[in-house]
């Protein structure tokens, strides 16, 4: 059954005012009167609605569904900005995956420079891939995009998190492998775990040590080195194993 993200609170009756969202549903998808489809409003419920008036773009509130395919705990990934359309490839598979956010910051061995106004439209284009990805898998939330300016403002923000992993490349050239489960293991539901990842050139000593200070623990991610937009799937992929199928 189609899925749309709709902003605001569930009301019985429901008008959709997005213009996009418009268009896809009765322009592509072609929805008449009668046809039902699941709504998810900013508190994460999926609701189903029923077409009440194609002209006037109106739902009514069907029931309230149960479904919640969120992982329990909250993972944001963040990435050194990439080149090319790697952070596009992100936005789509880390929300496919489960992703709570996905962040990215200059990092000082990242080739590409973004000012401002690239950053602003990169973050709406960002947005729109993760809403796409999460009507297609069934989220309860759309993934924040967030793009830092400058990695100050990034580095402010790890106080927040009860678990950081840094995916280091020399973690995994020395073989440490056990890492990445300890950091897992033990999680309280709803816990606020970060990854960060290097961009193609990986991470500095100096940003390791930064990362150190703020709590963070080094990780390998297996016996092979692993691409920067391969490896936050491997670390989603083991969150889900970890904290889903073994429960």
């Amino acid at each position: 059954m189609q899925q749309y993200f709709v902003n605001g609170k569930a009301d019985k009756l429901v008008t959709i005012t997005d213009k996009d969202t418009i268009k896809h549903m009765f322009n592509v998808m072609r929805l008449t009167e009668d046809d039902e489809v699941v709504l998810v409003f900013d508190d994460g419920v999926k609701r189903l609605a029923r077409v009440t008036n194609v002209q006037e773009h109106t739902f009514e509130i069907v029931d309230e569904l149960s479904d919640n395919v969120e992982l329990p705990v909250q993972v944001v990934i963040a990435s050194g900005f990439p080149k090319g359309d790697k952070l596009e490839f992100l936005a789509q598979k880390t929300t496919e995956l489960g992703a709570h956010a996905l962040w990215a910051f200059p990092a000082d061995w990242s080739v590409v420079k973004w000012d401002g106004k690239k950053l602003a439209k990169k973050s709406e284009k960002l947005e729109k891939i993760a809403q796409g990805a999460a009507e297609q898998s069934k989220r309860n939330l759309i993934p924040e995009v967030r793009l830092f300016d400058k990695k100050a403002d990034f580095l402010a923000q790890l106080a927040q998190f009860d678990t950081i992993v840094v995916a280091y490349e020399e973690s995994a050239k020395e073989g440490e492998s056990a890492a990445l489960v300890r950091a897992l293991s033990g999680l309280a539901a709803g816990a606020k775990v970060l990854f960060i990842f290097g961009p193609e050139g990986g991470l500095s000593p100096e940003e390791i040590a930064a990362f150190h200070k703020a709590g963070a623990v080094s990780a390998g991610l297996g016996p092979r080195i692993l691409r920067t937009e391969t490896a936050p799937l491997y670390v989603l992929s083991a969150v889900s194993v970890l904290t889903e199928l073994l429960q």
